[in-house]
């Protein structure tokens, strides 16, 4: 009878046991593993690059010299950016854009980046036509409209700060993207610098991913809208 008590206790100390460390193992499963990306060579950049069709807006008479480029700024700098027509301003990926959010924000300037990008929204077969600018100041602010295939956007409509060249920035990034919404793109433009030398770039959310997951996050590289607006106070 001794014997059978004795067997009993054991076999229920044990369960208990078992039991205890089924919860203990569960407690200390690790967190999740971060993903972790193998570094790429320039061509694997490119190619990856290309299987997303980053480049299915590139010229093919400029396609080698536009892959090229891109290989090299990665391989030699680290740095996400293409090549440049010529002795212009202009990027030969018709994705990639240089702002001057100075020239931007005065008189004149957001017809003249419109024009710019109108190259790229017929290249992706959209419309983006722009007209009835109209424009309302004194001396301490300025109201600025402008419409975009009928719609009208604000361009400017504050005081006058030293915030003026960033919100003319936001305000045209996020007329285009609402634009490019409208006619059911997956494309959007998105926020890279905004000065003397500003940029911005036209991306999927997955050409948008592979970059941020094989370049350095650091200001040179594009950030969803909502993000670089917190990160420079607009």
């Amino acid at each position: 009878m001794k014997h059978l008590l004795f067997l009993v206790l054991i076999s229920i100390f044990l369960g208990c046991n078992s039991k205890k460390n089924d919860a203990s193992s569960k407690i200390r499963n690790p967190n999740p593993k971060k993903e972790v990306f193998k570094k790429l060579d320039g061509k694997q950049i490119v190619d990856g690059l290309d299987k997303l069709d980053y480049f299915k807006l590139t010229d093919s008479i400029e396609l080698d010299a536009v892959k090229a480029d891109f290989e090299k700024s990665y391989k030699d700098f680290n740095f996400f950016q293409g090549p440049m027509r010529g002795e212009t301003l202009d990027f030969m990926d018709n994705r990639y854009f240089w702002v001057d959010c100075e020239e931007l924000f005065e008189i004149g300037g957001l017809t003249e980046y419109l024009g710019q990008v109108q190259r790229t929204f017929r290249k992706l077969g959209l419309k983006l036509e722009y007209e009835n600018e109209k424009s309302s100041q004194d001396d301490i602010s300025w109201k600025h409209t402008i419409e975009l295939n009928g719609n009208e956007y604000v361009a400017y409509d504050e005081q006058f700060s030293d915030s003026d060249w960033g919100i003319a920035y936001v305000n045209l990034l996020e007329m285009l993207n609402a634009e490019l919404r409208l006619q059911g793109s997956n494309e959007q433009f998105y926020p890279i610098n905004c000065a003397n030398d500003g940029s911005f770039v036209l991306l999927t959310v997955q050409q948008l991913m592979f970059v941020n997951s094989h370049y350095p996050i650091n200001d040179n590289n594009p950030q969803i809208l909502g993000n670089w607006k917190n990160a420079v106070g607009l």
